[in-house]
């Protein structure tokens, strides 16, 4: 890729008249990563893409590979999306092979920079806020808000800890107990156990499963988006689940069946603090036995909203979907996953730091039956991210 096909800076470009004209904030989009969630991921930044506006920002896309190279993206949206069932990928979208985007790591310093094998590196111009669009480990668990409060760049969403926590689903579930909120039954494996007692582990899930009953669900502790996970209704196919968990985390959950409505909340923080969405509901789905990655993103399958609840209920959840998000020190968006259980409970599944955020997503669709459209949406993340500084805060 030759440089005068680069991004120019906002100082680099030329002025139409004497005065030049104020310099538009620049927006870094980061998007794809190394976890199993890459595709999403980038599903995920093509509509951020799509939405943000240029007349009040720049816009620097930047696609991480799956070997975790980061790479200089065309701002093609359209390139983004998923095609005959097919997950988009960053390498096929990237600008170069071999070029790779550097981001300082100077609080003094936020200027990005491309080079390729060869030739003599490239100023892209300061990034003044990055829209992190990662699911999954190596981006949404904390590791790039860490190098992001490292190199002094404000960025969208949840800090280092609250990132981790509501990546890692074992310390979400303490956090939440600690706090007081309801959670359901649920016994971790880790990898150390699993090495070197796997006859002592499997009695553990057999003791479980006497105690709160089949089926189970077996899944990663720190993945997303229904990736990894299994119903197990016996111990047939607890073995096989085991290891399709452990493809994606060495460290899994086993979760008893609770029954109920699945009940999801939106949390987004405005100037005088966190306020909750209406809340969605999940349908029980027709075509797939649980709600899992094709049910969510292949097939679309549509949620209600707004849920249909009683207004006590309504108000309930709302309350709950806030206090998760102080609970975990969260910042700017939480959705908050809830069961209704049979018995009028609500008992908290999980919350999202950084959940699914296409326009058909539940996220966006809560808020925009809340008042709040997907532009308008994008636009309160980004400024609040601006007025929001690094560091210990």
């Amino acid at each position: 890729m030759s440089s005068e096909n680069l991004p120019q800076s906002p100082e680099q470009r030329p002025e139409s008249s004497s005065e030049p004209p104020p310099r538009k904030p620049r927006v870094a989009v980061v998007f794809g990563g190394r976890s199993s969630e890459h595709g999403i991921s980038v599903v995920t930044a093509g509509a951020v893409l799509r939405a943000i506006d240029r007349t009040k920002y720049d816009v620097l896309p930047i696609g991480i590979t799956t070997d975790g190279r980061w790479a200089l993206t065309a701002d093609e949206p359209e390139r983004m999306a998923i095609a005959d069932r097919r997950m988009p990928n960053v390498a096929e979208i990237a600008d170069s092979v071999e070029g790779g985007v550097v981001l300082p790591v100077d609080p003094g310093n936020r200027e990005v920079v491309y080079s390729e094998p060869g030739s003599v590196p490239k100023a892209l111009g300061e990034v003044d806020v990055v829209f992190p669009m990662l699911h999954g480990p190596y981006g949404e668990d904390g590791t790039l808000q860490g190098l992001l409060e490292l190199s002094g760049v404000p960025y969208v969403g949840s800090g280092v800890l609250a990132s981790a926590v509501g990546q890692d689903k074992d310390y979400m579930k303490r956090v939440f107990t600690s706090f007081g909120l309801d959670v359901g039954p649920y016994l971790v494996i880790r990898p150390r156990e699993w090495r070197q007692d796997e006859a002592g582990a499997r009695q553990r899930v057999a003791d479980f499963a006497g105690e709160h009953g089949w089926p189970l669900f077996i899944k990663p502790a720190r993945a997303g988006s229904s990736i990894g996970i299994t119903k197990v209704d016996s111990f047939d196919g607890l073995d096989e689940a085991i290891a399709e968990a452990q493809r994606h985390d060495p460290k899994i959950l086993v979760e008893a069946l609770l029954r109920g409505r699945e009940i999801e909340c939106g949390v987004l923080e405005f100037e005088d603090g966190p306020r909750a969405s209406v809340p969605a509901e999940i349908p029980p789905v027709q075509t797939h036995d649980y709600y899992d990655f094709e049910a969510k993103y292949i097939d679309s399958t549509p949620g209600i909203v707004p849920a249909p609840l009683t207004p006590e209920e309504t108000a309930e959840i709302q309350r709950l979907a806030v206090e998760a998000f102080e609970a975990a020190s969260c910042e700017g968006l939480v959705r908050a996953d809830f069961f209704l259980t049979e018995d009028g409970r609500f008992v908290i599944n999980e919350i999202n730091t950084m959940p699914g955020f296409t326009p058909i997503s539940m996220y966006p669709q809560m808020w925009e039956k809340s008042g709040v459209g997907y532009a308008e949406l994008v636009d309160r993340l980004i400024q609040a991210a601006l007025n929001r500084s690094t560091g210990l805060r």
